[in-house]
């Protein structure tokens, strides 16, 4: 559900200084800026100005992982010592807006959409530099601003509380742990204790999950409570109308099980409430949805019979920026010709014959690529999306579509567990939109299917390089 920009040749961005030789007292202090902006353009020009500057509170994150060395994502932006142009921190992430630069209606007129970004509150002027990834899969400068702190144009005051807090599960200082908010609309008042629930079920779900059952004591999660007037959110495809404190809507990019909110300024208000990094927003609904986008938010619906899948794989997308590993899902992105290898962690184009990415894990005497029953799988993949095609045009209730989408699970379960290379590493075609010519790394993972398995062993490398990246 996640959009995905296929480019080339994965590369990590040249870091102009090692995180060693960073001292986060000699340029921060324990407070944290949000830089909100405006960012506007069409499918070949986009533009930026900034909304306001303000603070969110105490820092969260590391003060020693300052500087990120895995470069995922579209975007990746950089805060520089004004006077000696010192990299001092640096996150890669992915957009709204560069998911919807890749559409038809991108191409048609102009949007804007409001982001922001988060970092140490700096000690004295920095720069704010805005890169982007080009067609050949490395970064180019894209925008910069400087930000002086102790100008007007900057608010320190911190945020007067609006919303009730608690914590789920702390296991430590925010500074040294992954720490992740779990927001909730379509609850109302009266609703609290079912979002409470809900929390507990996914979250215990998660837990069971690698690499993050190994890696629980790493984790801190607590809610924010943000309760609506009435229970649920907008659904534009079947007509029923909502407004709720956050904006969660189906229909995102008019794609009916797409559940994202555009006001990025209410999520970012509730969010600060309490430290995070990473975001995951409950949707009390039962409509199969969500959607997850690299370093801004997560999205699930809560009462699905499917919730649990999509809250784990809604979550690699993410906090990994990982790509979906299927292929057969109709998606509103104009996909590009495959001319490089793509920068997700699990996805690879072996052009030229190059080795896997992964090909570290793969055993001796593997073929690349690697043999699986496509065809039957692939014929089953669409007898699948025609029949929910048919139900969707029928209107025909949730609990049919779960029924269909139970059956599917069944089948491809079966079918995966019959193949030759089935619990091996190794190069299988059809992945990310792409039925030929994009390989994944297993036959089955919460990336590709619903059949309720781990993470691959390339995807569960991908999530501790993230995690080491908030705990080490």
């Amino acid at each position: 559900m996640k959009k995905l920009f296929i480019l080339t040749i994965f590369c990590a961005l040249m870091i102009s200084v090692s995180a060693s030789e960073l001292k986060f007292e000699n340029y921060f202090i324990d407070k944290t800026m949000r830089v909100d902006y405006f960012h506007t353009g069409t499918a070949n020009e986009e533009h930026f100005a900034i909304d306001r500057i303000v603070s969110d509170r105490e820092w969260g994150g590391s003060v020693t992982q300052l500087v990120d060395d895995l470069a995922y994502g579209l975007y990746f932006f950089e805060i520089r010592d004004l006077e000696t142009d010192k990299l001092i921190y640096s996150r890669g992430f992915a957009s709204i807006f560069g998911e919807w630069q890749t559409i038809g209606e991108a191409q048609k007129k102009w949007g804007t959409f409001h982001e922001s970004v988060r970092f140490p509150w700096p000690k004295k002027s920095v720069k704010l530099v805005m890169n982007k990834r080009n067609a050949k899969n490395t970064f180019d400068p894209i925008w910069e601003t400087v930000i002086d702190p102790s100008s007007r144009e900057v608010n320190p005051a911190d945020m007067t509380d609006k919303y009730r807090v608690y914590d789920h599960m702390v296991n430590g200082d925010a500074k040294e742990k992954v720490d992740i908010v779990i927001l909730g609309d379509g609850y109302t008042a009266g609703e609290m204790d079912k979002f409470r629930a809900d929390i507990k079920r996914l979250t215990d779900y998660l837990f069971t999950v690698e690499p993050f059952k190994s890696r629980k004591k790493e984790f801190n999660i607590r809610a924010v409570e943000t309760p609506s007037a009435k229970t649920g959110v907008h659904k534009p495809h079947p007509g029923v109308h909502n407004r709720t404190p956050l904006q969660v809507q189906y229909s995102s990019f008019d794609s009916e099980r797409y559940a994202l909110s555009y006001d990025n300024k209410a999520i970012r208000d509730a969010a600060a409430h309490v430290p995070y990094e990473f975001m995951y927003i409950l949707i009390n609904e039962r409509t199969y949805g969500g959607g997850g986008i690299y370093n801004l938010y997560a999205s699930v619906a809560v009462d699905n019979k499917f919730s649990d899948y999509i809250m784990v794989h809604e979550l690699g997308h993410h906090l990994a920026a990982l790509a979906d590993e299927y292929y057969s899902s109709s998606v509103s992105y104009q996909m590009p010709e495959i001319t490089v290898e793509p920068w997700e962690a699990n996805i690879t184009a072996l052009l030229d014959g190059a080795k896997p990415k992964w090909h570290h894990l793969i055993e001796e005497g593997t073929p690349i690529p690697t043999p699986w029953n496509k065809e039957e799988f692939d014929r089953h993949g669409m007898e699948i999306q025609k029949k929910r095609g048919e139900l969707r045009a029928a209107k025909a209730s949730e609990e049919v579509l779960e029924a269909l989408f139970e059956k599917q699970r069944e089948t491809e379960t079966k079918l995966i567990s019959e193949m030759e290379y089935t619990g091996k590493v190794g190069a299988f075609e059809g992945a990310s939109y792409y039925q030929h010519g994009m390989y994944r790394s297993s036959t089955d993972c919460i990336m590709y299917t619903r059949n309720g398995l781990d993470f691959c062993p390339v995807c569960q490398a991908a999530i501790s390089k993230v995690i080491d990246q908030y705990t080490k």
